[in-house]
């Protein structure tokens, strides 16, 4: 099952970075991301997504690829092109892959104008790596929202604030009195 994790910034900059980071740590097989997106807030009434992949132009390479395919079946290969490539494109507009852009507009709604939030949604990751990679963003964001447990909230939220990393201790749990038989 995937995590849903949200990071708040004060500046656009800070979420590209981020994102950067994340993607490096993909390479390097500590998280496996399913989607992250940089949603800016540039003025009060504005709200850009930033996908990591543009499904309007992949959709529009993909269609036009067939539509030049088919077109030229049909002996007008530059016609299928061009149909094949608006209809591609508008499939790729339409489509809505990872997190939902309703949720990240709905979400970013919390930010200040100027600020920037990561929506990343993690398939799996090694924690305490990740945690240890994200040491340059200390005292920079703030958790917005997560689907984590909350001991890995805390640990979150603590590696963003400049607190330790150290994994929290349980409280310590009274020992249990024997019931004896009357």
């Amino acid at each position: 099952m995937s995590e849903l994790i949200v990071i708040a910034f004060d500046d656009e900059a800070t979420g590209f970075e981020l994102r950067a980071e994340l993607v490096k740590m993909q390479q390097d097989y500590l998280i496996e991301m399913e989607d992250a997106v940089v949603v800016t807030r540039p003025s009060e009434d504005d709200i850009k997504l930033h996908q990591a992949v543009n499904l309007t132009a992949a959709g529009a390479l993909g269609g036009g690829f067939w539509g030049t395919f088919i077109g030229l079946i049909f002996l007008n290969p530059l016609l299928g092109a061009a149909v094949g490539a608006a209809s591609g494109a508008l499939a790729g507009r339409l489509t809505d892959v990872g997190i939902n852009d309703d949720f990240m507009r709905g979400t970013a709604r919390a930010l200040a104008p100027g600020g920037s939030a990561v929506f990343v949604l993690v398939r799996k990751m090694t924690a305490d790596k990740v945690l240890d990679r994200l040491q340059s963003f200390h005292h920079r964001g703030r958790v917005l929202q997560t689907s984590l447990s909350q001991e890995d909230e805390d640990r979150l939220r603590d590696a963003l604030s400049g607190g330790s990393l150290v994994p929290r201790v349980p409280p310590a749990t009274p020992p249990a009195t024997p019931i004896t038989g009357a």
